[in-house]
């Protein structure tokens, strides 16, 4: 039986900010699985880890990796979620700031201990999980991401966009 094709794509974008990058690292994992039945539902339109130029273009989906420390993140992040219909956190970083924001506890002494790394990378006080910032629409939690909840997920956002879910059981 001939695969069926699909008239529309939606467009992806995947982001990394302050963390291990271990979910990139577990998607792609999956994607030598799903590439072909992927590549029918999914245009990469921005994914530093897949192409190197980066577009100005919208966004039907961002998944964003990792957890904001800087204050340029913060422009960023917004950015993005203006450009983007959906955002989807992925990983521990991303959904609740853990284990970057293990900073945020530190005591007066470990603070002046770290005071000249964050001078260096300017980065903010605080490190915040992306939902403190911008409107999240789903979470991949884990470190790396729970990829099953992945997988359902990209398959519910498929169907969401009027795309036939990937089966997964091949």
């Amino acid at each position: 039986m001939e695969s069926p094709t699909y008239n529309t794509k939606i467009k992806v974008g995947m982001f990394t900010f302050s963390c291990c990058e271990d979910s990139s690292i577990m998607f792609t994992i999956l994607l030598g699985k799903y590439f072909f039945e992927w590549k029918k539902r999914i245009d990469f339109v921005e994914a530093r880890m897949l192409r190197r130029n980066r577009t100005a273009s919208q966004f039907d989906v961002a998944f964003v990796e990792g957890a904001i420390t800087a204050d340029e993140q913060i422009q960023r992040l917004k950015k993005i979620r203006s450009m983007s219909k959906l955002i989807v956190a992925i990983g521990s970083c991303a959904c609740t700031g853990m284990p970057a924001a293990i900073r945020n506890d530190f005591s007066s002494k470990q603070k002046q201990e770290i005071e000249f790394i964050l001078d260096r990378f300017q980065y903010a006080d605080k490190v915040r999980k992306i939902d403190e910032i911008v409107k999240v629409d789903k979470y991949i939690p884990g470190c790396p991401m729970n990829t099953d909840v992945f997988l359902k997920s990209l398959n519910e956002i498929f169907v969401q966009f009027g795309l036939t879910p990937v089966d997964l059981n091949k």
